[in-house]
């Protein structure tokens, strides 16, 4: 056997260490967060009355009180400043809606930093947020904001202003809202008028991802400009043509979809796979994959943690890898049939690859999604290329009503048929626990049956085995793990309280009677079941004395009970007592006190100051989050 050579594999190690050290940089390089002109290092002690000058970039999907927009900082306090932040503007009647990206506006306004995350197992906005190095929020009403006569032209107003065109004139052709809200998300990426209704049936049909521009609508537009260019000759000229026509067509239309992170990262993915199929130069179909994962990474780092991201390189990679071994089960004669087979093979392949994701960040699997994919897929190819052709002209405002009608009409029946698949719930499945070992695991157990199936050999099946074994192993150590676990859990929940006790896989919720009837749908408590593997035995109603392994625990509501010579371990203070918390410490010592999001700020200052007085642990939920007792 060839003895393991140290030098021969140096350069391996080198490219390795290399490759580590420039993550390292460009991580550093593009964290907005480390330059010193950037408006978060100039906040200071005080959160309000600042005053700034933005450019508004891009428009956000607005709330029931605001209208939201990401803006870039260009002044902060009278200094030159950098950053993105998002602008809340209060909808009042000095609103002025007819705001345009490129606007620069000075504002004076109160600003808040990202908050951590309040209640266990909850979506993280803020780190979210900081992903896309946004760090802050303000909120301001509009007479407190001057519109500058000076607009910043550049690439995002010039997309803003194509998009709204288009759309103007389509609500002037009578485009019905509804479909016009899903084809401007379908086509123009844009999502912000889309019902609730709506966007719940895409995600309960597991077809949410079509309403945002990604790697399926890049996808087929390469498909349908290599369809219209393969008349052509495939000499070597023609083919130089072809790849610069189809990469041009790519990122034309990645300017049409605003440029939005989704779409440059699939933009990019695209062109890449563009170059590996026209240049026909034999191009490892992984390598060209890799490479634009390399290069997106290089100029946005953090899209690493996106889940965007990981779904349109994971679902990708497991189509080229997966799809050619279910296409070849069976192969049809008919090419109709071939055509629905292979919608079919493409759809099991990139759900599989996609699943342990899916399920990992949003504990929820769609099981008809081959039913939508044979609806959506075919539905996409039309839509697609029909309705870019339509945004073309009426771009122009020359299109034909009919022409409108015809893809008004499609959407509408797209629209139906997903709310028909959404309506069968029994097929959606729901709260689904995963943790990253249990998704180690799944993708270990799915590459080892996988590479089995593809060249099926002795060694290849005892591989396959041993990783389903440590798919197993790695189900059931983290269930061990988490039913040998007891803790006490305060929630922050607005104006109400929630307690949790939790041994093992059983959970005990303590509320108020109007909570306790919704315990089971409210969403706080799904997340905290799901995240811990566990389900409720029962629900109570919050009790003065609770007991906690050794730990005494007293409640204490509106009614401001206060019980001598009881010396809890804990102290929870709910619903605004009027309590005198310097005379209840006189006879009660309690290590830790808690209050929770039901009390009145100026109540919990005022216990805050007292306890910092005696050295007295104090949680408050609103600043601190959710209150662990293990």
């Amino acid at each position: 056997a060839r003895k393991f050579d140290f030098q021969d594999n140096l350069f391996s190690y080198s490219a390795f260490i290399v490759a580590f050290l420039i993550g390292i940089t460009t991580q550093v390089c593009h964290t907005n967060l480390y330059q010193k002109n950037h408006y978060f290092n100039q906040i200071g002690s005080t959160e309000t009355g600042h005053l700034m000058e933005i450019s508004l970039k891009e428009k956000l999907k607005n709330s029931a009180f605001n209208d939201r927009f990401v803006a870039n900082v260009l002044k902060f306090d009278n200094k030159n400043s950098t950053g993105r932040i998002i602008v809340n503007f209060r909808k009042d009647s000095l609103y002025n809606n007819n705001l345009i990206i490129g606007n620069r506006l000075k504002i004076n306004a109160s600003i808040y930093k990202n908050k951590s995350i309040k209640n266990p197992n909850q979506f993280d906005y803020g780190k979210y947020l900081e992903n896309q190095n946004i760090y802050a929020q303000v909120y301001c009403n509009f007479s407190d904001v001057k519109i500058s006569p000076i607009i910043d032209k550049n690439i995002w107003y010039f997309t803003a202003k194509f998009r709204n065109q288009i759309i103007h004139n389509l609500q002037k052709n009578g485009f019905s809202k509804n479909e016009l809200a899903v084809v401007v998300a379908l086509i123009l990426g844009q999502q912000q008028d889309i019902s609730p209704e709506i966007l719940q049936d895409y995600q309960l049909a597991g077809a949410v991802h079509i309403l945002s521009v990604s790697g399926l609508h890049v996808g087929f537009i390469l498909l349908f400009v290599g369809y219209l260019l393969k008349p052509f000759p495939n000499n070597k000229n023609w083919k130089t043509y072809k790849l610069l026509i189809v990469i041009l067509s790519l990122w034309l239309f990645g300017f049409v979809a605003g440029l939005a992170p989704s779409v440059l990262r699939s933009v990019v993915m695209f062109s890449f796979v563009a170059l590996g199929r026209y240049l026909g130069r034999g191009v490892n179909i992984y390598n060209t994959l890799l490479v634009s994962a390399f290069i997106i990474l290089l100029f946005q780092p953090s899209f690493l943690f996106d889940v965007g991201f990981q779904l349109s390189y994971v679902s990708l990679f497991f189509i080229i890898w997966l799809q050619p071994l279910f296409a070849s089960i069976w192969q049809p004669k008919s090419k109709i049939i071939l055509f629905f087979w292979e919608i079919i093979t493409v759809s099991f392949a990139a759900q599989i690859g996609a699943m342990g994701l899916s399920i990992y960040y949003f504990h929820q699997f769609p099981g008809l999604f081959f039913l939508t994919n044979l609806v959506i897929l075919p539905a996409m190819g039309f839509i697609l290329g029909y309705g870019v052709i339509v945004m073309l002209l009426a771009y122009f405002d020359v299109i034909p009503i009919f022409a409108t009608k015809i893809l008004e009409y499609s959407i509408w029946v797209l629209n139906q048929v997903i709310a028909w698949i959404a309506s069968l719930e029994q097929f959606i499945l729901r709260d689904i626990s995963m943790n990253k070992t249990m998704l180690i695991g799944f993708y270990f157990m799915i590459f080892g049956v996988f590479m089995y199936f593809k060249k099926p050999n002795f060694n290849r099946l005892v591989a396959a085995l041993i990783t389903v074994v440590f798919f197993q192993i790695s189900i059931f150590s983290s269930k061990y793990i988490y039913q040998s676990q007891s803790e006490l859990v305060v929630f922050n929940i607005n104006k109400n309280t929630i307690i949790a006790e939790r041994f093992g896989k059983k959970t005990i919720i303590f509320a108020n009677n109007s909570l306790l009837k919704i315990a089971k749908k409210n969403s706080n408590i799904k997340q905290y079941l799901v995240g811990n593997f566990s389900n409720i035995k029962s629900k109570k109603q919050i009790q003065n004395l609770m007991f906690f392994g050794n730990k005494k625990i007293l409640v204490m509501d509106s009614v401001a009970f206060l019980p001598k010579n009881l010396n809890p371990d804990v102290l929870i203070i709910t619903n605004s007592p009027k309590l005198n918390l310097e005379r209840f410490l006189t006879f009660c010592k309690p290590k830790t006190i808690v209050a929770d999001a039901s009390n009145f700020k100026t109540y919990i200052n005022a216990w805050k100051n007292t306890c910092d007085k005696r050295n007295i642990y104090f949680h408050d939920t609103n600043e601190k989050g959710f209150f662990r007792l293990e």
